[in-house]
C-alpha cells in the first residue's frame, strides 16, 4: 500500500496544505489543481504514480485545506498564486520537477516555467490551456466581459459558476459514464467555495484570468526554445477548454504527445483514471530518468 501523507507548510505567512507520496530520491512530479477543486482531485492518481515518482500536490490559497484569507488581505491573482507555489517548492527543497497542470493549474505552471525554465523537466497538461484555440466561446464570453468591465451588468453571469449546479456541470458535462463521477466531488467543492468571503476571492480570480492569454506568446517561445517533453491528455468533450487547445501544443512542440480521450470531460481523472495513468506512466518513463526499477505492476499499468 502506498502511503500518502497529508501535511502543511507555512509559506509567506500562510498555511499551505499538500499531499505527498513516493520516494524523495525519485523524480518529482508537482500536481497543480484547477477551479473549483483542490488537491483532492488527485486523491486516486497519487497512489498510482508514487511507486516510481515523488508526488506533491498542494492546495492553492483560497482552495481546499489551505488558508483562504479574505480578498482584501491577499491579492487573488495568478501571479500571487504562483508566488506562493514558488515559495512552497523552495520550502520543500524542490529545485527540479515535472508539472501536471489542469484548469487554473495551467497559468500557475506556465508562470513557474517562465520564471525558472530550468526547473521544469516535463509537462503534463490535462485540460490545462495554453493557447487561444482552447477557449470555448460559449463558456468564456461572459468571463471576458466581466474582466473587461466588472460590475452589476456582468457579475451575475460569472457568479453562477459559484453555485452547486454549475460546479456539478463542470464534473459531468460530456462524460460518457457520469455515474462514475463521485458526487462528493462537487459537494465538497461547493462547500469550500461557499465559505464566507470566498466568493470575492473567486470573483477576483475570474477577473484576473484575462491576464493569462497575453502571456501565451512568451509561453510558446519557451516551448520552442526548450522543447520540454509534453504530454497533453485531454477530455475530448470538455466544453470549457476544447480539444483544439490540446492539438495546439504541436505547433511549438512537434514531439508533443497528444491524446484526446473520447467520452471524457473537464475532470478526466474522475471517469477515465486508468487511461490517464497509462499515458502518464508511459510518458514519464521515457521523459524522466527514474531511480526506481520497473515492476510487473508498471507493465500492467502502462498498457491500460
Amino acid at each position: 500500500m502506498v502511503e500518502v501523507h497529508h501535511r502543511y507548510a507555512t509559506v509567506r505567512g500562510h498555511r499551505v496544505f499538500y499531499r505527498q507520496a513516493g520516494p524523495h530520491d525519485a523524480p518529482t512530479l508537482l500536481l497543480l489543481h484547477g477551479y473549483p477543486t483542490s488537491s483532492r482531485m488527485f486523491r486516486r492518481l497519487i497512489p498510482r504514480l508514487a511507486d516510481r515518482f515523488h508526488v506533491i500536490a498542494p492546495d492553492h490559497i483560497g482552495f481546499g485545506h489551505s488558508d483562504a484569507p479574505p480578498a482584501d488581505a491577499f491579492p487573488y491573482t495568478f501571479d500571487a498564486l504562483t508566488d506562493v507555489t514558488e515559495a512552497f517548492l523552495a520550502e520543500l527543497g524542490v529545485t527540479r520537477c515535472a508539472i501536471y497542470v489542469q484548469d487554473y493549474g495551467a497559468p500557475i505552471g506556465w508562470r513557474l516555467a517562465l520564471r525558472a525554465p530550468d526547473m521544469i523537466t516535463a509537462v503534463i497538461s490535462q485540460n490545462g490551456n495554453g493557447y487561444d484555440d482552447g477557449f470555448v466561446p460559449d463558456f468564456w464570453t461572459p468571463v471576458w466581459a466581466y474582466a473587461d468591465d466588472p460590475g452589476p451588468d456582468t457579475e451575475p453571469a460569472v457568479r453562477t459558476a459559484l453555485g452547486l449546479d454549475a460546479i456539478r456541470w463542470q464534473y459531468v458535462h460530456g462524460v460518457d459514464r457520469p455515474d462514475l463521477v463521485d458526487p462528493d466531488t462537487w459537494t465538497y467543492d461547493h462547500r469550500d467555495i461557499s465559505r464566507p468571503g470566498n466568493d470575492l476571492a473567486q470573483l477576483a480570480l475570474f477577473r484576473d484570468y484575462a491576464t493569462n492569454p497575453p502571456l501565451y506568446p512568451k509561453l510558446h517561445a519557451y516551448f520552442r526554445r526548450s522543447q520540454v517533453p509534453l504530454l497533453a491528455v485531454w477530455g475530448a468533450e470538455d466544453l470549457i477548454f476544447g480539444p483544439d487547445g490540446a492539438r495546439a501544443f504541436a505547433r511549438d512542440l512537434p514531439d508533443a504527445e497528444i491524446h484526446l480521450v473520447p467520452g471524457g470531460g473537464h475532470f478526466l481523472l474522475e471517469s477515465h483514471l486508468d487511461t490517464v495513468v497509462g499515458h502518464i506512466r508511459d510518458f514519464l518513463s521515457r521523459a524522466l530518468p527514474t531511480t526506481r526499477p520497473a515492476t510487473a505492476r508498471d507493465a500492467r499499468t502502462t498498457h491500460l
